[in-house]
């Protein structure tokens, strides 16, 4: 299955990837219309420290802890891609208490928020990877 993978030695620390996850995730036909004076809400969030940044997204995992602890049924695995079904999540953040990788977060409205590898995108491919002018952030097939 293809995922989101991260070269950290290619980040540059722009935080592209938030900008266009949040624009992708917006519901907006313009960039400048879903981010303009608004707080960026992405599912991808660059860390840095000690003279380097990378990017930290959902890693699908094979075993997902994260969904094995969602109280509510709100989690759940649409051909290997954890998913989150806002309407059922209570807000209780298990998940992001679990995830080994701090890839789900508290979202803007009290719901987990986390990659979902923009399975609603017409380009087929992560926002987040189209976007990243280094190519620190692949879509590929690592097996």
């Amino acid at each position: 299955m293809k995922r989101v993978y991260v070269n950290e030695e290619w980040c540059l620390g722009c935080h592209l990837c938030e900008y266009n996850c949040a624009f992708a995730n917006s519901g907006q036909r313009s960039m400048v219309k879903a981010l303009l004076g608004k707080p960026v809400v992405s599912r991808i969030h660059v860390e840095e420290g000690g003279g380097i940044s990378y990017a930290v997204s959902c890693r699908h995992c094979k075993d997902p802890v994260c969904l094995r602890s969602c109280i509510s049924g709100a989690l759940h695995s649409e051909n290997g891609v954890i998913c989150i079904d806002k309407s059922k999540c209570v807000g209780c953040l298990t998940c992001v208490l679990v995830c080994p990788y701090g890839a789900v977060a508290p979202g803007p409205n009290g719901a987990a928020l986390k990659c979902e590898l923009c399975l609603g995108n017409a380009s087929g491919e992560p926002a987040c990877a189209l976007g990243c002018p280094n190519k620190a952030i692949v879509y590929e097939d690592r097996r």
